[in-house]
């Protein structure tokens, strides 16, 4: 019977001892690892890829050692169908924001347009554009129309582009005031551009109004009552007795 108990508990130290070890030996849960974007190799700055069509792409780039806020950008346009490259580049003033891909006259050529962004009193942005013809020819640079004195009332810059319905698309807030002083009016202008025989056009979709006039109150003169002049009870009977008096005289030279 002694034996039996000291049995039993052997066995059940056994087991404690052994459960005891595998909590100890727990591995941790593994989690999956993000990927991270690959770095650009320096000088480079800026790369997307657009594909328009299978075998059809634009590699964007921007470049430059030194200043952020100037360099130079290449669009590399792969034809792997037909096995031609052709390389287009330009001095870049500002930094790239993004790059987009649009058709906005509707012939069939592709246009990429470069959006950057320069930094001097205002956050400025600016859009590089060309077309690409089918042929592979060089490249056709289109000339980004700057905002008028209309368009550019109340602009401190933030811009916001994006492609709706084939047009490109630009969005700001407008400020009232000029320097440190100009504050947000919490309207918004909107601008729509398109394209015609290699021209821009402009448009603009939303109404709104810079100038808040100053409601000033119009002030109407209040015309005074005139004062009538009171005529004093001795003045009414001096007035009276003069007017007898030339009554009188003149019955005496008519009975004369």
């Amino acid at each position: 019977m002694i034996r039996r108990f000291y049995y039993i508990t052997f066995l059940i130290a056994a087991v404690v001892s052994i459960t005891g070890c595998g909590s100890n030996n727990t591995k941790p849960v593994a989690t999956a690892s993000v990927a991270k974007a690959p770095e650009l190799m320096r000088p480079f700055r800026f790369h997307k890829l657009i594909e328009v069509s299978p075998g059809q792409s634009y590699d964007v780039l921007s470049w430059g050692r030194g200043s952020q806020e100037a360099g130079a950008f290449m669009i590399l346009h792969s034809d792997s169908s037909g096995i031609k490259y052709t390389t287009t580049t330009g001095d870049l003033d500002g930094k790239i924001i993004d790059v987009y891909n649009a058709d906005m006259d509707l012939d069939g050529n592709p246009e990429i347009l470069i959006e950057t962004q320069s930094k001097d009193t205002i956050s400025r942005a600016n859009i590089y554009a060309y077309e690409f013809n089918n042929d592979n020819s060089k490249a056709n640079k289109l000339d980004f129309p700057k905002l008028n004195n209309s368009q550019r009332k109340g602009y401190r810059g933030d811009d916001n582009f994006y492609i709706r319905d084939g047009k490109l698309i630009r969005e700001f807030p407008i400020y009232k005031g000029t320097g440190k002083d100009a504050k947000p009016t919490g309207a918004k202008r909107q601008l729509q551009y398109g394209l015609s025989g290699n021209e821009f056009t402009v448009k603009q979709l939303s109404k709104d109004s810079v100038d808040v006039a100053d409601k000033t109150a119009v002030v109407v003169p209040v015309k005074k009552p005139e004062n009538k002049k009171s005529t004093s009870k001795s003045e009414k009977k001096k007035s009276s007795k003069l007017s007898k008096k030339k009554k009188h005289k003149h019955r005496r030279h008519s009975d004369e």
